[in-house]
């Protein structure tokens, strides 16, 4: 039976004071994740080492960067390695979230060449995948996300596959209040797994786990989370909150249970 992660992306909030509050927080809501769950948090660059010092109490509370470089060191301003955060104490990574995508050029080939140096680092990456309002609207989301997936995997081998976790967002359910139904999340979920299954295999497939990211809140977790292919959460605006956070971290921890 695969496992929970519950991930939670800050985005460009919480400095590094902001940082130490929330898991002084978070901490006393969450003193161990739940069985079956593992709990992530993606705060900014600055404060991935605060975070990491923090989390180290919490047995099954992992740190990740948002974003990475695909090469090891170089002229590239602003960016950071893989190396680099490594060092910091995080062991997970975001790639290819909708906003670097819409905002920073994201393809899926540097996608794909981020997630192989992630791997090579040894960070578990977070690979975003999702369709726009108007590719929904004109029902090309499948080949939108199968597009992802296949690109965002080349070259990937099983076993390494096997390091990954893939986050569908639909973007048009980010940050918008808006939020796909349990019946949407699954339908593409189950999609997702069955893609993969044609990448490497049935077992491969059924071991990875794919989190939906399109704002997940403590009021809709529990029927999102029911879902049998739906493994957990990429969380944005309530992952900023201790106790909505912990809220959904306990709803993993009673579905896994059930």
């Amino acid at each position: 039976m695969r496992t929970f992660l519950i991930a939670g992306n800050w985005k460009m909030h919480q400095n590094v004071a902001e940082t130490k509050a929330y898991f002084n927080e978070f901490t006393k809501l969450v003193s161990k994740a739940p069985e079956g769950v593992s709990i992530l948090l993606c705060p900014v660059y600055t404060s991935l080492h605060a975070a990491a010092d923090a989390a180290s109490s919490v047995d099954g509370l992992h740190i990740g960067a948002q974003n990475l470089h695909f090469e090891d060191k170089g002229a590239f301003t602003g960016e950071i390695t893989a190396a680099m955060i490594k060092e910091t104490g995080a062991d997970h990574v975001i790639i290819g979230h909708s906003e670097r995508r819409q905002y920073y050029n994201e393809t899926d080939e540097t996608v794909n060449k981020k997630t192989k140096k992630a791997i090579e680092a040894g960070l578990t990456p977070v690979v975003c995948v999702g369709e726009l309002l108007e590719e929904r609207k004109e029902d090309r989301h499948f080949d939108v996300v199968r597009s992802q997936v296949v690109k965002g995997l080349e070259g990937i081998s099983k076993n390494d596959a096997l390091k990954t976790v893939i986050a569908y967002e639909p973007v048009w359910a980010i940050g918008t209040g808006e939020t796909a139904s349990p019946e949407q999340a699954q339908e593409i979920h189950a999609f997702i797994r069955k893609e993969l299954a044609g990448l490497y295999d049935e077992a491969t497939a059924a071991e990875i786990r794919i989190l939906y990211g399109g704002s997940m809140n403590a009021k809709n977790a529990d029927e999102l989370l029911s879902q049998e292919d739906v493994d957990g959460g990429l969380i944005g605006g309530a992952s900023l909150k201790p106790d909505s956070f912990s809220e959904i971290v306990h709803f993993a921890g009673k579905i896994y249970s059930s």
